[in-house]
């Protein structure tokens, strides 16, 4: 099976060339550093000591960022690679200053590529986060005696269902993770019967994203174009999304006339076709680079940098998290439940059921269905004070601190060996 896998992967090296002009035409490609998927190494390997982490995207990065800069300060660590799958999660990197951490784009999982990837690199340990499994590159780790750690390893029932159907081949890959740090207790029991040998619960390592930093906040100038009006911010939205928070908008304005939507779609490449749509519904709305003042018709705020949604949850009342209402399974609510807004999202949350289940708990979070319960919910949540978020910073921090430990006391084992 793992032959046939790498023949599949093969056929899509031969084809890479019409697949990447594709995608750079679409924008999901750096036009010159898409080479590094190819092995063309575009940073030095400096000398010593290298710890890897690979993260697929933007969530998944941010949420080991706090884990980066912790581990910088361990001296006997040269250098940390971050690897990352897309264009997105390379630019929001080149927002932290960080003094040991180089990032290069993942190499694609065949064998050619993994071999000359990790020759390069000769990292001391690897770390994939979530839900990346890559078999080649796993084969090639364990080949080079190179620890492998699953950290906030996160399997579904449905990526379960597809594993456990080539069950052979699922063990095979499994086994090579050394430690695995589920994020929750339905990912650690899929990994115990996907042949995990060791599994370690440390918690849900989203907890601990980067903090807002005092040069991370907005200018007083533009603070001061939106003191007088009440925000409501829906993050990460995809199609289909945008337009019922603009509908709900029109219906909230009747009540709150110095309501401003801001929104954040979570493919910024679709920003023309949102504006196009909100145009038609008759409201004002201004594009984040247009460079334009927020004026006081103003009705919708579009976000299309990168980087900055901490910002806009920091000044918000309410939040809608996108990826609920469609088919999607949700995407991350726990960022804005740090800044203490109260959360809105659909039904469709199964990539987050643990956490929505806790914030359900705690009246953070508050299920939507349709225009009327997202109009109706929304009225009633603008006018409640927001909270502090203490007790998920809290946790946060508990998490991160395990998680530190565990990963420094891997490292000093391995270069132990040495």
């Amino acid at each position: 099976m793992f032959f046939i896998y790498q023949i599949f992967i093969s056929l899509v090296v031969l084809l890479s060339p019409i697949i990447i002009l594709i995608r750079l035409f679409k924008g999901k490609e750096h036009k010159f550093r898409f080479i590094e998927k190819f092995c063309f190494f575009t940073k030095k390997r400096s000398k010593g000591n290298l710890v890897w982490i690979h993260a697929a995207s933007v969530g998944e990065f941010m949420s080991v960022v706090p884990l980066i800069y912790e581990l910088e300060k361990n001296k006997k660590i040269d250098a940390i690679l971050i690897t990352t799958s897309t264009l997105s999660s390379s630019r929001i990197f080149k927002n932290f200053k960080f003094k040991k951490t180089v990032h290069q784009f993942f190499p694609i999982d065949q064998f050619y590529f993994t071999s000359k990837f990790i020759d390069y690199w000769k990292p001391k340990i690897s770390i994939f986060i979530d839900s990346e499994i890559w078999p080649c590159m796993f084969r090639e780790l364990k080949k080079n005696s190179i620890p492998l750690f699953l950290l906030n390893a996160r399997i579904t029932p449905k990526s379960f269902r597809r594993w456990n159907f080539f069950n052979q081949l699922s063990k095979n890959i499994f086994k090579n993770i050394e430690v695995a740090y589920p994020a929750n207790i339905e990912t650690e029991k899929f990994l115990k019967k996907l042949n995990v040998q060791k599994i370690i619960k440390i918690g849900n390592i989203k907890f601990c994203e980067a903090k807002i930093k005092k040069d991370s906040n907005f200018s007083n100038s533009f603070l001061l174009k939106i003191k007088k009006r009440l925000i409501f911010c829906a993050s990460s939205t995809h199609k289909g999304e945008e337009e019922l928070i603009a509908k709900s908008h029109l219906k909230l304005k009747k009540k709150y006339k110095n309501l401003l939507t801001i929104i954040i779609p979570r493919h910024v490449n679709r920003i023309n076709e949102i504006y196009n749509d909100l145009k038609l519904l008759g409201l004002k709305t201004i594009i984040r680079t247009s460079n334009k003042n927020i004026e006081k018709n103003t009705d919708i705020y579009l976000v299309n940098t990168y980087g900055e949604t901490k910002k806009f949850f920091n000044i918000s009342k309410i939040a809608f998290i996108g990826g609920s209402l469609i088919k999607h399974g949700g995407q991350n609510p726990i960022e804005p439940a740090k800044f203490g807004l109260k959360i809105l999202h659909g039904p469709n949350v199964h990539n987050f059921n643990d956490i929505y289940k806790l914030f359900n708990k705690k009246k953070i979070s508050y299920q939507i269905k349709n225009l009327h319960q997202l109009t109706n919910v929304s009225s009633k949540l603008l006018v409640i004070k927001k909270s502090n978020g203490i007790s998920i910073k809290k946790l946060g921090d508990s998490i991160l601190k395990k998680s530190v430990n565990e990963i420094n006391k891997r490292f000093i084992n391995e270069i132990k060996k040495t």
